[in-house]
């Protein structure tokens, strides 16, 4: 089976924020992400991970915008310095919290300007982004995120190659995947060589595995056959005690 990391920004909702760690630990996670750290002091979010020897895998960039606008600008053109100075708060973040994947938001746009945009964004920060860490573009489908650039494997893939940096890659999640393209365990097949980071959810609605209409058991087979030895992050809505959500771990 893949190794499974507890994305603590849904699972465990339940719970003030730090005591979601506590649980992870307690339900036999290994590894956790936060989406979006920035609120908490990374001391505090730092003393969390090591009283329960938990290995913080991944966060977002950019952080929260406290101004109410768009939340993402890597593909928005006229952006880039305001991505630059995120790009280096989430670097902090990481580093301290020994993150080592950055999940780079686009933002909302379309046609070859942002296109553009993104690519350049990227290539400016591959080239200074400390050793260790890598950057990942995640395709997100249009049920959940209306307007949202990135929103197709296709695109993901030509971005990432035009970028041409080995410290950028495909963030793989099951539930936009199966969204996406109607076949979660296709897409993985087809992106494999691509894919640095995996997070799980089912579809429709980014449910827990085994509630929804994808085959996580050929799915989990086919991460293991391929030689993904990276972390496989629950990413689901749990509506209600995330405890009671974990059977598909056995």
């Amino acid at each position: 089976m893949p190794r499974f990391a507890a994305n603590l920004t849904y699972l465990w909702a339940e719970l003030p924020y730090l005591d979601r760690f506590d649980a992870a630990a307690e339900a036999g996670f290994a590894a956790i992400e936060v989406q979006q750290p920035y609120d908490v002091p990374a001391p505090d979010t730092l003393a969390a991970l090591n009283r329960n020897g938990l290995q913080m895998v991944l966060l977002n960039a950019p952080g929260p915008n406290y101004t109410g606008g768009a939340r993402g600008f890597a593909a928005v053109p006229g952006s880039e310095k305001r991505f630059d100075y995120d790009m280096r708060r989430a670097v902090r973040y990481a580093q301290t919290l020994g993150a080592s994947v950055i999940h780079v938001i686009t933002g909302d746009g379309a046609g070859d300007a942002a296109k553009t945009t993104l690519i350049d964004n990227l290539k400016r920060v591959a080239a200074t982004l400390p050793d260790g860490l890598t950057m990942t573009l995640e395709p997100l489908c249009g049920e959940s995120h209306p307007g949202y650039f990135l929103n197709s494997f296709a695109l993901a893939a030509e971005v990432i190659d035009a970028v041409g940096a080995s410290n950028i890659g495909l963030q793989f999640d099951s539930y936009h995947a199966q969204q996406i393209t109607g076949d979660a365990l296709g897409a993985f097949e087809a992106m494999q060589p691509l894919i640095r980071h995996i997070q799980i959810g089912d579809a429709p609605g980014r449910v827990a595995p085994g509630t929804g209409n994808i085959d996580f058991p050929a799915l989990f087979e086919a991460i293991d056959a391929s030689g993904y030895d990276g972390w496989v992050s629950a990413e689901y809505r749990t509506y209600g005690r995330t405890d009671k959500t974990l059977g598909w771990m056995r």
